[in-house]
């Protein structure tokens, strides 16, 4: 994910779920209600498992560095209780590592509405983050044909209580172009809580905990993409130096719906 200094939202009178509520038992309170009267789920990782489903799921980006990290599939595991676990870690002689888990070729959509359910992490350093990306993010010129990399939700421990949504389009080189907010939402580094992202041919949606935080018509795709789960270090969380080590983002569910009609 490309990094950007992004304008501020304030959001007022929210209510934030802050208790842990096992997958199983985890409700769709927080799914907007005109989602859950009118659209279907068509895709869905509740992480019920033992092990990441690859049926679903790539360990994406494995043995690349990224800024101050290696991506290694070592750092992801599902705990049997059904949360899925992607942590920073940091090795005796001062290497770090991080993970990514992608759909990429494996389900990649146009439109619909994307959620999940995650726990924030807790250190100065990374940040973590759910995505959509396009295949052909680099190529310059039109984002409807080329695609925009959605950030449904970055989070780090720099601003502890705020939500960052971003966009990317026009690759990651001289023509780059970006636009996001910044969501203030006291609360959000305690217990679960809920992202969301409806997309049309028009506009993005964005949620949280089912209240609406954003909307843009700014840079929409019309090329399926693909979702992402993350954990980075490159500097936006702050200075990994001073961070503590492991460090987890915990997701209980992804969801993906589409309109009935």
């Amino acid at each position: 994910m490309y990094l950007f200094h992004i304008p501020i939202l304030l959001i007022l009178n929210h209510s934030a779920c802050s208790h842990r509520t096992p997958a199983s038992e985890a409700s769709n309170n927080f799914t907007p209600e005109h989602i859950q009267k009118n659209y279907k789920m068509v895709w869905n990782d509740e992480f019920d498992g033992e092990s990441i489903d690859t049926g679903k799921w790539n360990f994406r980006a494995e043995g690349t560095v990224r800024y101050f990290a290696t991506v290694d599939r070592k750092t992801i595991g599902v705990d049997g209780k059904g949360y899925v676990h992607i942590l920073v870690t940091r090795d005796e002689i001062g290497n770090y590592y991080v993970g990514q888990l992608g759909t990429q070729g494996k389900f990649e959509t146009c439109f619909g509405y994307f959620e999940c359910r995650a726990k924030m992490n807790r250190s100065i350093g990374p940040h973590v983050s759910f995505w959509l990306q396009s295949p052909d993010i680099a190529k310059t010129g039109d984002p409807q044909i080329n695609g925009t990399e959605i950030d449904v939700f970055e989070y780090h421990r720099k601003t502890p209580d705020v939500v960052h949504h971003n966009l990317h389009w026009d690759g990651y080189g001289a023509d780059h172009k970006t636009t996001g907010m910044q969501v203030p939402w006291p609360g959000i580094e305690e217990g679960f809580h809920t992202f969301g992202l409806e997309w049309n041919k028009n506009e993005y949606v964005f949620y949280v905990d089912g209240k609406e935080t954003w909307r843009t018509t700014t840079a929409v795709s019309h090329r399926k993409q693909y979702l992402i789960l993350s954990t980075e270090l490159t500097g936006f969380g702050g200075n990994p130096s001073e961070g503590t080590f492991p460090d987890t983002v915990t997701f209980d569910y992804v969801r993906v719906y589409k309109p009935l009609h």
